[in-house]
Formats: C-alpha cells, sequence, structure tokens
C-alpha cells in the first residue's frame, strides 16, 4: 500500500488488488497513511485455485483495474 500512496503522491495512478479477506486491513491502513488509494478485491482465497481459476478471476478483474487507474 505504501509504493501505492508514494506512486500516487508522484502523479503516477496505482491500484491495489487483494482478495476479500483484506478489505476492512486494506481500508484501516490507507486511512493511516492519510491515503485512499484505488482497490480491486477478488474471492477468497486464491492459494488453491487452479491455473483457468486464477484467469478467471484475473478476466474479471482487469476492467475494475483499468477504470481505477484511468478513472
Amino acid at each position: 500500500m505504501h509504493d501505492i500512496v508514494d506512486l500516487e503522491g508522484r502523479g503516477i495512478p496505482g491500484v491495489y488488488v487483494a482478495t476479500t479477506q483484506f478489505e476492512d486491513g486494506g481500508a484501516a491502513q490507507a486511512r493511516a497513511l492519510g491515503a485512499n488509494p484505488a482497490a480491486v478485491f477478488i474471492p477468497h482465497p486464491i492459494q488453491d485455485r487452479t491455473d483457468e481459476e486464477l484467469r478467471k478471476l484475473a478476466d474479471d478483474a482487469v476492467a475494475k483495474i483499468i477504470a481505477g487507474l484511468t478513472g
């Protein structure tokens, strides 16, 4: 998260991607850093997913990531 805040401070947009398990933690860290970075959350967990399932998660998230970078 610190890297995203640093990039945004330099005028470079950033988006962090995490699983839904980390939504509250991400919000707390953003508040602590005085930031409001764009975030995309994907279903948790990911560690036991197949390559095909991971590709589907990525495909489903890419439009949100692009919107966060350009919006």
